[in-house]
């Protein structure tokens, strides 16, 4: 075990920052990050529309969600050569960038034009999250050719003319550039590059809505996450699948359609990750009323409120990350509730979410119910803690009786 601890620590660990330091890494994740509170007010809206269910005259609050929620891709195609920008120190050729990115992304939209070509018309699900990885991919298109003509100017260093004038000018080159790109691939080829991005990435959201590719990513979430690396650097991968998988299950169910989508935020933060990632609540739980060390103890009392509200960042870095004793039964924990969660929403034993609701932080089993109504849901809510509780429990006494003992020796 030592042999196999220093490996990950010495090889793996560092290897994994690295990637998630890298440019592009960082400029998606901030990306994603800064659009969450658009999302969350989409989510509150889904909160507040349930008593359209019971009462006939409550206001349909929809519309919010569609220019929330419903433009996340407009706003990261804005803010992926923004960022980058800012991550290259260019920051006069940000607000260029972001605004040239939203027209290039807006030209490969898909955009229908009237017989008059003066009124033009979207999709929703092709400017909301089902265009999240086209706004991604655009936006890093933009971002480089915008680093790469920062390094021109039209005007040398000691020019009289004041630098507002020559920031105008210098950005001119680049942006007809972009929007030439868009005018060459919409109106001149008339190639579908909006299909083609969505192809290329349909088998990375397809493999994740299957119950393998499911457990092993949120088994991998859960492996960095015991040696200190947060969840948050898979963003640039999970999020927008997630984004985009609920908006399909939201299209799906008004068309009364299968909503077949599993991997979304809605179904991974109800269920399986009951007090946070890797199902920390019943770890909890076992120290604050099993535990006979004075550490573990404290530390029950200590992450208890922010587990309930599904806050993990203090049990887990107050006593999981890199500790052998608990790390392992995290990774267990980490791979058989997706496992039971997939196959147990497959298999059709409870509605699959099918409306926004990213409020993580709502306490157990409320979540679950407003994602999926249904008593099999709370069933499920159960199961799933009482299994993390007993995963966890033979390392629990084991890492508690190893701290008794020190405990006992340093008195």
């Amino acid at each position: 075990m030592n042999g196999f601890m220093n490996v990950l620590n010495t090889k793996f660990a560092p290897k994994a920052q690295k990637i998630a330091n890298n440019q592009w890494i960082v400029t998606i994740k901030n990306s994603i990050l800064e659009v969450l509170p658009f999302i969350f007010v989409g989510s509150l809206i889904t909160l507040l529309n349930i008593p359209t269910n019971f009462w006939k005259w409550w206001p349909n609050l929809s519309p919010i969600n569609n220019f929330t929620f419903g433009l996340t891709s407009i706003f990261v195609a804005f803010l992926v050569p923004f960022n980058f920008m800012e991550f290259k120190k260019i920051n006069k050729q940000r607000i260029i960038a972001g605004l040239s990115s939203i027209a290039l992304f807006l030209m490969l939209a898909n955009p229908n034009w009237d017989k008059t070509g003066n009124i033009i018309s979207y999709q929703f699900s092709e400017l909301g999250a089902g265009g999240m990885f086209v706004a991604l991919v655009e936006g890093a298109y933009v971002a480089l050719i915008m680093e790469i003509f920062a390094k021109f100017s039209f005007f040398s260093d000691d020019t009289a003319m004041p630098d507002f004038v020559t920031a105008w000018f210098d950005s001119m080159l680049p942006i007809a550039v972009v929007i030439a790109t868009g005018w060459l691939l919409s109106d001149v080829l008339h190639f579908d590059f909006y299909q083609l991005i969505i192809n290329i990435f349909s088998p990375l959201a397809s493999s994740l809505d299957t119950w393998w590719g499911f457990s092993l990513f949120l088994f991998f979430q859960c492996f960095i996450y015991s040696m200190g690396i947060s969840g948050w650097v898979l963003a640039a991968i999970d999020q927008p699948v997630m984004l985009a998988g609920i908006a399909a299950n939201s299209h799906a169910f008004s068309s009364n359609h299968t909503v077949t989508h599993i991997f979304t935020s809605e179904l991974v933060y109800s269920f399986p990750w009951i007090g946070g990632v890797g199902c920390t609540l019943p770890l909890v739980l076992l120290m604050l009323f099993l535990a006979k060390s004075n550490r573990l103890k404290a530390l029950g009392k200590a992450c208890i409120l922010p587990s309930i509200f599904n806050i993990n960042e203090p049990i887990v870095f107050g006593t999981i990350v890199w500790n052998p004793y608990l790390m392992i039964p995290l990774w267990i924990n980490g791979f058989l509730l997706p496992l039971i969660t997939a196959v147990w929403f497959q298999t059709g034993l409870s509605p699959i979410p099918h409306e926004l609701m990213q409020m993580w932080y709502l306490p157990f089993p409320f979540a679950a119910w407003i994602v999926s109504p249904a008593v099999s849901s709370i069933l499920l809510v159960v199961i799933l803690f009482i299994i993390g509780g007993l995963v966890y429990y033979p390392f629990f006494k084991v890492y508690d009786k190893n701290l008794v003992n020190q405990e006992l020796e340093s008195k």
